[in-house]
């Protein structure tokens, strides 16, 4: 659901550090979380709001980053019943190249419904809106527009808003069952994500001739 201060909220958020995420534990077995199992994750991109100084991205490339996100840290989870994770994207900023100490950082701002498959019902009842900037690393204080593609700031933008999405369901646990309850021989803790710490293919870029992060470039974005 759009939200009027959506631009508001954007502006402020490209010039500070707000919900920077720490994702390296992608690499680790995922902390428990009842029963879960990833069923569908939807993403929905329909006129979001577009921040001032901001690259322009596809819709399609928001939809391919975020699912991709999303399954890399919802996947490592091996329980017996499914979830599915529905966003939509309100507004972004894809922090364009301009003086490292102006530059603007990039954000995302979304809603996040999460539904139980065997109730056929949502477990919040409002959308839980979401308002990010990328992983926390030395290229983001000073503006990844410097250092990164589009696709590349999408990527970390993703990443940054499952970490903070799964942050938000673990402080809900009664959603996700009793995991005494699954059968050992059919479930497990789960296990480390396979892309954890990598630039998969989709999302590459080449530079000097070489290419960076995988073995082709997706170029599903306009910047």
């Amino acid at each position: 659901m759009f939200r009027p201060n959506t631009c508001t909220a954007m502006a402020a958020a490209a010039v500070t550090l707000s919900a920077c995420a720490v994702t390296d534990d992608l690499a680790e077995v995922p902390e428990p979380m009842g029963r879960f199992l990833l069923g569908h994750t939807v993403t929905v991109v329909d006129s979001p709001e577009i921040g001032p100084f901001s690259r322009e991205a596809t819709d399609e490339a928001w939809t391919e980053a975020i699912n991709f996100a999303m399954k890399e840290r919802f996947g490592r989870y091996d329980g017996d019943q499914y979830f599915h994770i529905a966003t939509k994207v309100d507004g972004y900023v894809l922090a364009m190249t301009g003086i490292p100490v102006l530059s603007p950082k990039s954000v995302l701002i979304v809603s996040v419904t999460v539904w139980d498959d065997a109730k056929g019902q949502k477990l919040n009842d409002e959308p839980e809106i979401f308002t990010v900037s990328e992983e926390l690393s030395q290229q983001q204080l000073i503006g990844t527009s410097l250092t990164k593609t589009a696709d590349e700031q999408m990527l970390s933008l993703a990443r940054s808003l499952a970490k903070n999405v799964h942050d938000w369901m673990l402080e809900n646990p009664d959603w996700f069952g009793d995991a005494a309850l699954m059968d050992p021989a059919t479930t497990s803790a789960g296990s480390p994500a396979a892309t954890a710490g990598t630039v998969p293919a989709q999302f590459a870029r080449v530079k000097d001739g070489q290419l960076e992060g995988g073995t082709e470039v997706g170029g599903t974005s306009s910047g």
